[in-house]
């Protein structure tokens, strides 16, 4: 029998290849099972045992033999996992939210998609467990006594001293890498996002970067590529406008404040002037406490409260007794900061004043300083925090609109004070598959405060953004208000 050397040679060398092959394929499992690490846990808030773990990715994708960092990450598992359907990741806000710090009320959220669907939540690289970029500093200051004008460079380039890293490489489409990196290693083909205020620019460049691992996506309060985040003045001016308007509109709280406007504006002139110095009940401990009050101060715990149509209802009453020369309802406010949202200031800053504050001109600033709510304060801290801030290059190709052909839902909240549904339409207008609803009487993230998370998980099973029953919206209440101390509307 005649043999086929050639023929032979070939066989051989495919077989050594699908050897090579496969021991390649071994040694990337191998060097994963000693990167990658799950275990059964607790989440705060959770009766159940989840599952927890952390991912060794670069610090650097450009250097994959150099620094690595530990990402964190937790997954809730669907209740009937029989259907294997596609896990929903979260992308968290800010920037500077822990996604995993945040499970507890996402479980609430968003029971009807846990049901069937993983719901996996990552720890943002300067976040949470994942190599947080805190600023120590700022968290360590008593809430009562410390006034936002008084915010210094000092305390800024003490924070910068303190963290830790290539500050340069916690960025946005870095995070981005790590949560793919993350999918993958789980082996995940595709994933659903839900992106919330932040998180929705983490989506969007999770779209540009990645388009293939995703299978749908849901954008919450909308933060476009295209807006520069930290023009806060003009939009909180129209959700403060709206809530005077809403106000007068119902007859109990126009009676209770006729002068609302007008008391607002007398109260942050005395308060611009000379700062209100008190020595009151501590709020929740009752023992005797300093606390100053400045227009600053009242102005951004005011811009906190109009986040939510619950906080909304406060603000008259507020505004009002504090006119009247009541601060205990302010220092209420300033209380629930004690144990507000944990946010990492040191990312908040490194991914704003390079991703965001670096494409505000002197005339933008300038515009957005002229509303009739907070003035320039609006944008003063973020200026000042910047100009010190140590710099990283951006590539101009990040600010390209994305056009991702992969089924979107957007969400927009009519009363929302930082993204306006008019974000929401930037998004829509460049996403060809895409849907935005927007809900009147709903603040700043509309699936936790509404019936709209059964929207999505409607949205998550047909993927038909445009064909989705938004019925449960019409339903939605009005704006109300607290007209007395004792809760009476």
């Amino acid at each position: 029998m005649k043999i086929n050397w050639k023929n032979n040679f070939l066989l051989t060398k495919l077989l050594i290849s699908m050897v090579l092959i496969c021991s390649l394929f071994i040694s990337i499992a191998v060097a994963e099972q000693k990167i990658l690490n799950i275990k059964h846990c607790h989440l705060k808030g959770i009766k159940e045992q989840v599952k927890c773990g952390s991912l060794q990715v670069p610090e650097n994708y450009q250097k994959l033999n150099g620094t690595k960092i530990s990402i964190n990450f937790a997954i809730l598992p669907a209740i009937d996992s029989s259907q294997n359907k596609e896990p929903l990741m979260f992308l968290a806000g800010g920037p500077g939210q822990a996604a995993v710090e945040l499970a507890a009320g996402l479980k609430i959220a968003f029971k009807e998609i846990h049901k069937t669907r993983d719901i996996l939540l990552i720890d943002q690289r300067g976040t949470g467990e994942s190599h947080a970029l805190k600023c120590l500093g700022f968290s360590e200051q008593d809430p009562y006594l410390t006034i936002p004008e008084e915010f210094s460079d000092e305390q800024i380039k003490t924070c910068i001293s303190r963290l830790s890293g290539d500050l340069s490489q916690y960025n946005s489409e870095n995070a981005i890498r790590d949560f793919d990196a993350v999918r993958q290693v789980l082996g995940h083909k595709k994933v659903n996002l839900y992106g919330g205020s932040y998180g929705t620019r983490a989506g969007l460049v999770y779209m540009r970067l990645f388009p293939d691992s995703i299978r749908s996506v849901v954008l919450d309060s909308v933060g476009p590529i295209e807006v520069p985040i930290g023009l806060f003045g003009q939009s909180a001016a129209r959700s403060f406008t709206l809530l005077l308007k809403h106000c007068q509109q119902e007859s109990a709280c126009n009676t209770a404040y006729p002068n609302l406007a007008q008391e607002f504006d007398m109260l942050i002139t005395r308060l611009e002037k000379t700062p209100v110095a008190l020595n009151i009940p501590h709020p929740r401990s009752g023992n005797n406490t300093n606390i100053l009050i400045s227009k600053g101060k009242l102005i951004s715990h005011l811009q906190f409260k109009l986040y939510s149509v619950s906080g909304r209802s406060l603000v008259p009453l507020i505004i009002h007794q504090a006119y009247l020369g009541n601060y205990l309802p302010v220092a209420g406010l300033i209380s629930e900061s004690e144990t507000g949202v944990n946010m990492n200031l040191g990312l908040t800053f490194n991914i704003l004043c390079n991703e965001d504050f670096s494409k505000i001109t002197s005339d933008m600033l300038k515009l957005d300083a002229h509303n009739n709510f907070a003035g320039k304060f609006s944008n003063s801290i973020f200026k000042q925090a910047c100009s010190l801030w140590p710099k990283y290059q951006v590539k101009d190709d990040f600010y390209q609109s994305v056009t991702a052909n992969i089924p979107t839902l957007i969400l927009s909240g009519g009363l929302d004070p930082v993204t306006p549904p008019s974000n929401g339409e930037y998004t829509r207008k460049t996403l060809p598959n895409s849907h935005h609803i927007i809900v009147d009487n709903v603040s700043h993230g509309v699936a936790t405060s509404t019936c709209a998370a059964l929207i999505i998980n409607e949205f998550l099973t047909s993927l038909a953004p445009k064909k989705l029953d938004e019925s449960c919206l019409e339903n939605v209440p009005k704006e109300s208000f607290m007209t007395s101390l004792n809760g009476g509307a």
